[in-house]
């Protein structure tokens, strides 16, 4: 299938490592800057986990030539707009600004790539340390089913492996982060040689490779961090368990190892939990919700992660129905979707979904750049973002049923339930 989009894509390497991303579209006066630097939670350790996660807060806190909190005060002036996420495998930030500034945001980025050490000091770490405690208080630790849910992740894998850990990090290991700590994280990993940026928009490719190599040709490359890979194959053996937390309602957790993101099987699962659980018209809406009303609502999804994928579905059970009877029904629909292809109407229905999905996100300069930077990352290939929507007409509903058959028995998946504690909220 052929996109209708501007597909021209320009690749370059700056000396230093950076590998740049130039994707020109004049359809509006408009320049979006993506900067992916590949580093998340899992290159943390346990008993020092939060780091990165801190880091998208600290990066925003000031560098040699910024003060503290002007890089949103800078962008906020020309009318741009910015911001930074932080997930198991990879930290992003993120501006769309006018063209003809196109020069402001590359020099905010580069600035703190290359300049933020001289700016860090005890006083800021302190604050932000704060804030990021303070919000892990609010996520997870105040939250119903907010500590339930790392405990899924620690029943999913091994304490060795990297998505044991929460992204946000643990409240000891964030109290506990020191400036000596937090200054070689930064030096290993927020490097160029392990960065890519994307521009997207209104610009002559030539002209904005020269400015990116004016502000980021001259930060030192840096040596690329060495990565070790940390498959895990499905779950020798079912585990169950259940626990109280401060809620109204027990919840159900099913969770399973698959293939990582990328992979066909993959796109298989994604695919397959669109089926599954996506809008009120899927098999398991339309059955706990509507149809038994045994469920307040359920869900199916799959992580896009490097190291493994990660398939969940999550429901909450009505008032008066138990977690038993709830579980039994959710490994009843995956019993089925190994059994038998799912209906063509089904299948046909998540399929449009999904596209409609990808299509929307690449009609925006934002998305589209952030789809080029994850392909870049992760796969040293940004133009997969063109083809993404491929992968899923590729898969017909046997291979779907051979995956659930494969890689969602009961006997590889986590069952944890979650219980009101008496308390509720």
């Amino acid at each position: 299938m052929t996109i209708a989009l501007p597909r021209e894509l320009r690749r370059e390497r700056l000396a230093n490592g950076l590998d740049v991303v130039l994707y020109p579209d004049r359809t509006l006066p408009l320049v979006a800057v993506n900067l992916w630097y590949h580093v998340g939670s899992k290159n943390e350790r346990p008993g020092r986990t939060g780091f990165a996660h801190l880091f998208e807060h600290m990066l925003f806190q000031g560098s040699a030539h910024v003060g503290t909190n002007d890089h949103f005060r800078h962008l906020q002036s020309i009318g741009g707009v910015a911001n930074g996420s932080t997930w198991y495998d990879r930290t992003n930030y993120y501006e769309t600004v006018p063209a003809h500034q196109l020069d402001l945001a590359l020099w905010l980025e580069s600035d703190r790539m290359g300049f933020l050490l001289p700016a860090l000091d005890q006083r800021k770490l302190d604050n932000q340390r704060d804030v990021v405690m303070n919000e892990r208080r609010q996520r997870v630790d105040n939250q119903p089913y907010g500590r339930p849910y790392e405990r899924l992740f620690e029943l999913l894998v091994p304490p060795d492996h990297p998505y044991h850990w929460p992204v946000i990090g643990t409240m000891e290991d964030i109290a506990a982060a020191t400036l000596e700590e937090v200054r070689e994280f930064f030096t290993t990993w927020y490097t160029p040689a392990n960065a890519v940026l994307t521009l997207g928009g209104d610009f002559d490719p030539d002209d904005a490779l020269d400015r990116v190599a004016r502000y980021f040709g001259e930060i030192p490359g840096g040596a690329a961090p060495e990565r070790t890979r940390h498959p895990l194959p499905p779950l020798a053996a079912p585990v169950r368990e259940r626990v109280e937390d401060a809620v109204q309602l027990p919840r159900i957790y099913l969770a399973f190892r698959t293939p990582p993101f990328g992979t066909r099987d993959w796109f298989a699962a994604s695919l397959l939990s669109s089926v599954l659980g996506e809008g009120k018209s899927s098999p398991l809406y339309h059955d706990l919700v509507y149809g038994r009303q045994i469920a307040q609502d359920v869900a199916a999804y799959v992580y896009p992660t490097e190291e493994i994928g990660i398939f969940l579905l999550v429901a909450t059970a009505k008032p008066g129905v138990t977690p038993e009877t709830l579980a039994e029904a959710l490994w009843d629909h995956l019993g089925r979707a190994a059994s038998s292809p799912p209906a063509a109407a089904d299948l046909e229905r998540a399929r449009n979904s999904t596209l409609a999905g990808i299509y929307g996100h690449l009609e925006t300069l934002d998305h589209r750049a952030d789809q080029l930077s994850m392909y870049a990352t992760y796969f040293d290939r940004p133009d997969l973002a063109w083809q993404e929507a491929e992968r899923y007409l590729e898969l017909g509903g046997d291979e779907l049923a051979a995956f659930a058959g494969s890689a969602l028995a009961r006997a590889h998946g986590v069952e944890l339930t979650v219980v009101p504690d008496g308390g509720g909220r």
